[in-house]
């Protein structure tokens, strides 16, 4: 592939399919460039609302922009939304968030905090990873002067233009005052992090550009400075359906809330047609391993999928966990076996001695959703227990299926497991 810019995270963002949109390549690939002559990085930032404890799969894109970011010997700043979160980023929203208090945003941040470390290095040498929180300024503006000083830069027309406003009044529905503020209060941070920190980069989504832009025109106009937007695509998998998203939920980062082998099945089962494009962005592999991943045809896909799933995972999760999780994969789905690491719930021994519903059983797994799902499942002959197929609305399940292992093992179709055991 040629080339297009001299330095060595721009070709990469290029290459690897991160380059969406940029307010001017030309200038930030020069900057890069000069930044490595010198020895003094350059800082970009992602900022990150705390509106859940844990990050999800669509998060993840815009965090390995900034794990690019540090190794081309650059500073990455993960900028939590401590006080945007109060308001609510309106972008890509039909309604607005719920409106969360200041204990509970922080309860999140503190969970989210332990994500960041899995891809990022923090510490105090000068290209080591900076967090900060948002609220540290926006908790104590003074909003007459604020606006006086800054709300008189933001012009109405061109907030009401931008897609992440626009759609909503196109639908009718409703955009309050308090999330319109949302693009000002961003523009602001971008200012803020500059004056603070010396950052001149923001990266983010593609629904972000009209937010980063407001910050970009900000420095401009206040402070006389360039900073620079940079954004990748926003993704969808190849069917259309939204990344971070399952027919169970979001795909969380946590571990605490998305089991490692969970996380695996997601990539696992990635359509066919998506296998190099997420190779690309989402794993640390060679560009020329993945273009040989490119070449697998029919079965062979299975085995691109499986590289896939592992290499994701041991990045979010660490080479432990990622090995686990492949190894449970391979019992489960090779051996028919239990597995050690498939999701578990504990059932108390007299319960389990009564016996109880499979239906009741499938809901309390997290199998399902609901029992109409789980009856559902039951007459389309998805429902096992131990392996076996269950068409019985009626069953219930008792001790007597539990197994040499001490466990009962549920699943709803042939990819979705999980293990009842009793206490």
């Amino acid at each position: 592939m040629t080339e297009k810019f001299k330095s060595k995270f721009m070709n990469i963002m290029q290459e690897r399919g991160f380059l969406h949109q940029c307010s001017n390549p030309e200038a930030l690939d020069a900057a890069l460039v000069e930044a490595d002559k010198t020895g003094k990085p350059l800082s970009a930032y992602i900022g990150y609302d705390a509106t859940a404890q844990s990050l999800h799969v669509g998060n993840l894109l815009g965090t390995m922009m900034l794990y690019w970011w540090q190794q081309c010997g650059n500073a990455p700043v993960t900028l939590m939304g401590g006080g945007t979160t109060l308001v609510g980023d309106p972008s890509g929203k039909d309604e607005q968030r719920k409106l969360l208090d200041l204990a509970a945003i922080n309860q999140n941040i503190n969970s989210i905090k332990g994500v960041f470390a899995q891809f990022l290095r923090y510490g105090n040498k000068p290209a080591d990873a900076v967090m900060i929180n948002n609220a540290e300024w926006l908790l104590h503006l003074n909003y007459l002067e604020f606006l006086r000083d800054y709300g008189r830069h933001f012009s109405v027309n061109r907030m009401l233009s931008m897609d992440s406003v626009k759609l909503r009044l196109d639908r009718e529905q409703t955009l309050s005052f308090l999330e319109f503020n949302y693009m000002i209060l961003q523009g602001y941070d971008f200012l803020e992090l500059y004056r603070r920190m010396g950052v001149t980069v923001q990266m983010g989504g593609s629904d972000q550009w009209g937010n980063i832009i407001n910050g970009v025109e900000l420095g401009r106009r206040v402070d006389s400075v360039e900073l620079f937007a940079l954004t990748s695509p926003l993704l969808t998998t190849s069917s259309g359906a939204k990344m971070g998203k399952s027919v169970n939920g979001a795909i969380w980062l946590n571990a605490d809330m998305l089991s490692p082998y969970d996380y695996y099945q997601y990539w696992r089962n990635t359509e066919d047609a998506d296998v190099v494009r997420f190779a690309k962005l989402y794993t640390l592999m060679p560009m020329d391993e993945i273009e040989k991943l490119a070449k697998l045809q029919g079965a062979e896909i299975n085995e691109a999928k499986k590289i896939l799933a592992f290499e994701v995972t041991k990045l979010c999760h660490g080479e432990k966990a990622a090995l686990e999780a492949q190894e449970t994969a391979r019992k489960v789905f090779e051996e028919g076996a239990s597995g050690d690491n498939l999701p578990s719930i504990t059932i108390e021994a007299a319960r389990l001695q009564s016996g109880i519903a499979l239906i009741d059983l499938l809901a309390e797994s997290g199998l399902v959703e609901s029992k109409g799902e789980a009856k559902r499942l039951i007459q389309g002959g998805g429902a096992r227990i131990n392996n076996e197929a269950v068409a019985d609305l009626q069953k219930v399940v008792s001790a007597n299926d539990i197994q040499a292992d001490g466990s009962i093992k549920l699943s709803a179709g042939k990819k979705k497991h999980a293990l009842v055991k009793s206490q």
